[in-house]
């Protein structure tokens, strides 16, 4: 016996069953059933429905007859043709109400009927199908799971499941077609204790479960965030598809296993399960938080050697990975061959060039977007506001804050307001955002109050950043990078008491300061750099042969450590020491080393770059001849022959 699972239900029904006109009978010479194939499979639908319509009524129906039935409901499933569906139902309606054979009680009718109902969105008309003569027949699984089937793909998935546990009251037994269904209803409803028990179910069913079966458990356990019971569903599972794998990697990226997922990939690959489109639209992000470029590159040449057209989302994702491994030429180069684009296709290249910092590009591309009769939403001014924000350019952002609602009837959320207000901080005009503030529509959330204490921070305003920072302690207790923010801004006015009392209060809430943290791409390994550590590197022969000979050609330049920038008090050596080993200067070498002469050197690293680092990388650019591509937090430097594409403004 299988377990019932217990949900309470109360499902209404309103019956919508449209009446059209019947055509005129008339005769056909060929045999019916025959006659109906041809011309179902002709897709000459009309025809075949007056056929149906003019054929005798009979007291018992044939299995030729109704093989012509299903076939024609087949049809018109599959051409989502609901006018067909609805005449031919009222047919048979009109015909068991003569005391004919009820076809509608057929499990194959009833099924096929349900299902042209629900694709074509009457969910109530397939719900009124199903429920005719519920009370007073034996129902087969088929019928309850094409219900609820038509619940879950119109996005009822909670009725879907009360229709798995009405069947289970009238014991029928389940086999793999409703399992499948409803692991599916739990997993979009994360229903983890409904889904466990259905899991139960299966354990102890006579019948193996299939494939689908397996998936559908992965994804249930993925979308719960359930890992554990996730490797231990794929391990036992027999065999395994693309599917499979893509709820492995899934479930990797849902725990934050970038690494992992990266490397189950690359396993997937190996052992020749192929991909699909989800696969690489799952993988292609990873590789752009990554800043993979190699990994996405090798992606991008199965995607052009595969027989198959990529859809939309994979070669936007593909836009986004070049994008966000600084590599805008690429990404311009798949935008432009791309055959059709979405707004999403306009936002990702869109935002690519903001936060590469190539903002009259990305202002040419929004003309182009609106040009092509497409109209921008909230995030395409997201990605220009910010770009505005970081590059410096206050009244061209300004301008289009106003153009939103004047020109797009868009009205500003407070993401946007919060964008418009770190603008104008951040060019010193802290009295202006303020305002800003003060007559938003809507209560400031804490990005806005964090923009202006980074504005306090960048102009030293340490009276205002307190009366800030108190807000944020209120709005975000937790958060810490609140209040490294002000210990920062004590820091910089030499407060140091000030900085201890920030700290203490650290301390006593449990909170830590995030590591700085780096990391690069070499063949097909990611190294991974933390401030202050790699101590086995930083004694090799070879870092400090090549630490060596930077500094020394830097030294010959001018280069002097600018101490100020490590917010602690303690003496100028160790604050040099301190310096030398942040992250980004480790993975910097690091690929001096292990990277072929004049190859870019590209980095990512958790945190924004502090400015001795800056400038130590754009002199390191000057005196190797390399290209340097550094996103931190809030953006990309690109940093050639001793410059930076940022222009000093970050």
């Amino acid at each position: 016996m299988i377990p019932a699972i217990s949900l309470s239900t109360n499902i209404t029904v309103t019956t919508k069953i449209t009446v059209t006109s019947t055509p005129k009978a008339h005769k056909h010479k060929r045999p019916l059933n025959s006659t109906l194939k041809s011309l179902t499979k002709a897709g000459k639908l009309d025809e075949a429905l007056r056929v149906f319509e003019s054929s005798p009524s009979k007291s018992v129906a044939s299995e030729p007859d109704l093989e012509a039935y299903s076939l024609f409901l087949h049809s018109c499933i599959s051409r989502k043709s609901l006018e067909h569906g609805q005449r031919l139902y009222l047919h048979l309606l009109l015909s068991r109400d003569k005391g004919n054979y009820d076809l509608l009680k057929n499990p194959t009718i009833k099924t096929k009927f349900i299902t042209l109902f629900s694709v074509c969105g009457l969910i109530d008309e397939a719900l009124g199908v199903f429920e005719d003569g519920l009370e007073h027949e034996l129902v087969p699984e088929s019928v309850w799971v094409a219900m609820a089937i038509g619940f879950s793909k119109n996005g009822y998935s909670k009725e879907a499941l009360f229709i798995y546990c009405g069947m289970l009251s009238r014991l029928v037994q389940p086999g793999n077609f409703a399992f499948s269904m409803a692991l599916k209803a739990c997993a979009d409803l994360c229903e983890l204790r409904v889904g466990k028990a259905v899991h139960a179910q299966i354990m102890k069913c006579n019948e193996e479960p299939d494939q689908v079966v397996n998936n559908a458990l992965l994804r249930l356990y993925t979308e719960c965030g359930c890992f554990d019971e996730v490797l231990r569903v794929f391990e036992e599972m027999p065999q395994q598809n693309v599917v499979s794998w893509n709820s492995l990697i899934a479930g990797f990226v849902h725990q934050k296993q970038v690494f992992e997922s990266l490397g189950t990939f690359r396993r997937m690959q190996g052992e020749g399960i192929g991909f699909s489109w989800v696969t690489l639209t799952t993988v292609l992000p990873i590789c752009s938080q990554l800043t993979a470029l190699n990994s996405g590159k090798e992606i991008h040449a199965q995607i052009v050697k595969s027989t198959r057209k990529p859809d939309v989302p994979v070669l936007n994702s593909l836009v986004d990975m070049y994008a966000k491994c600084g590599a805008t030429d690429y990404s311009r180069r798949v935008f432009d061959g791309m055959q059709s684009k979405d707004l999403t296709s306009w936002n990702t290249m869109l935002t690519g060039y903001a936060v590469n910092g190539c903002l009259q590009k990305a202002m040419e591309i929004f003309n182009e977007l609106v040009e092509s009769g497409i109209r921008p939403d909230a995030v395409t001014f997201i990605a220009l506001l910010s770009g505005c924000s970081h590059a410096g350019l206050t009244s061209e952002g300004q301008r289009l804050f106003n153009k939103m609602k004047k020109n797009y009837g868009l009205s500003p959320s407070v993401e946007h307001y919060a964008c418009l207000v770190d603008m104008l901080g951040r060019a010193g005009r802290i009295k202006e955002a303020l305002e800003v503030v003060k007559f938003m529509p809507m209560k400031p959330i804490g990005s806005v109050w964090g923009s202006l204490l980074n504005s306090c921070r960048l102009h030293g305003n340490v009276s205002l950043g307190e009366a800030i920072a108190e807000q944020l302690f209120e709005l975000e207790p937790n958060n810490p990078g609140n209040y490294v923010l002000l210990s920062n801004i004590y820091a910089n006015a030499g407060m140091w008491d000030n900085v201890k009392i920030v700290r203490d209060m650290m301390e006593r809430r449990r909170m830590t300061k995030e590591a700085g943290c780096s990391w690069v791409q070499i063949k097909n390994r990611i190294h991974t750099f933390v401030a202050g550590g790699c101590f086995e590197f930083r004694n090799s022969a070879e870092y400090k042969k090549v630490w060596n000979q930077l500094m020394d050609a830097m030294e010959e330049i001018g280069y002097v450590p600018n101490t100020g920038v490590v917010l602690h008090d303690v003496n100028e050596e160790t604050k040099s020491i301190w310096l030398c080993g942040h992250s980004e200067r480790l993975a910097t070498v690091f690929q001096l080393i292990h990277s072929s002469a004049g190859a870019p050197i590209r980095i990512t690293k958790n945190l924004r770059v502090c400015a001795d680092c800056h400038n130590w990388m754009k002199i390191v650019s000057s005196v190797t001849g390399r290209v340097i591509v550094l996103r931190d937090t809030n953006r990309f430097h690109h940093f050639r022959g001793g410059a930076c594409s940022c222009k000093d403004y970050w």
